[in-house]
């Protein structure tokens, strides 16, 4: 298999004395409701081989499973508009500090959950501790993408919900495949692994795509299979 990394990002990394190809996967701009399965026969099935992991991001699980919404389709509600206002916002994207992408957490999460993780990060944030809100609100919360400008069109006008059932998706897409599949919610503050089958270790696809090197935009690589080359 020959492949190339996404420009500026290198296509080894080691990992416990052990190097790894991460092989970028080049796919058309897939489609709300598209099945992943039909996307996976058509650009990695030729590709991998034992051994190999795959590893899918998150927007295109999201995307197949009709979790992606144009953002003029949401209409966000007062409290929405209101909450999102205090939420501090990063160079990786919004999260949930719009209006919109607030109004799907309110949705996803319950009023009454985000409610009580505003409160405990108003109280704790002025202490210097950080990251409660979304641990009470959970990964679900965490997960879900705002519109950039630097999202591939149409979907930088779209606003994402996590995965539903990610361990679930990976166990089937893995059977399907026959090697491990893992997904990502990645960008260039860090990664999550929200989902993996059996034979996935956590630490590495964390360590791997420490660099996000899929990209976010252009580069229109949602898939990636690792490889151990040495």
């Amino acid at each position: 298999m020959e492949c190339q990394p996404n420009p500026g990002k290198e296509l080894y990394r080691t990992y416990r004395g052990i190097v790894w190809a991460r092989c970028p996967v080049r796919t058309h701009v897939v489609q709300p409701q598209e099945s992943l399965e039909q996307i996976l026969d058509q650009y990695v099935r030729p590709l991998v081989r034992a051994g190999d992991i795959v590893v899918i991001t998150e927007k295109l699980v999201a995307i197949c499973q009709g979790r992606a919404y144009p953002v003029a389709s949401i209409q966000p509600r007062p409290l929405a508009r209101w909450l999102s206002r205090f939420v501090t916002r990063t160079p990786a994207g919004i999260g949930i500090g719009s209006p919109v992408t607030m109004e799907l957490a309110l949705r996803e999460a319950g009023v009454l959950r985000i409610l009580l993780a505003a409160a405990v990060a108003a109280c704790t944030r002025p202490l210097g501790i950080r990251g409660l809100f979304y641990r009470i609100a959970g990964r679900k919360v965490a997960a879900i993408d705002g519109p950039t400008p630097y999202t591939l069109p149409p979907y930088n006008q779209y606003a994402c919900l996590a995965p539903e059932r990610p361990n679930a998706v990976c166990r089937s897409l893995s059977k399907h495949l026959g090697v491990p599949v893992a997904i990502v919610d990645a960008n260039d503050l860090g990664v999550a692994v929200l989902g993996k089958s059996r034979g996935v270790d956590a630490a590495l696809i964390a360590a791997l795509f420490a660099d996000n090197p899929l990209g976010q935009g252009a580069q229109q690589t949602p898939l990636c299979i690792l490889r151990r080359v040495s």
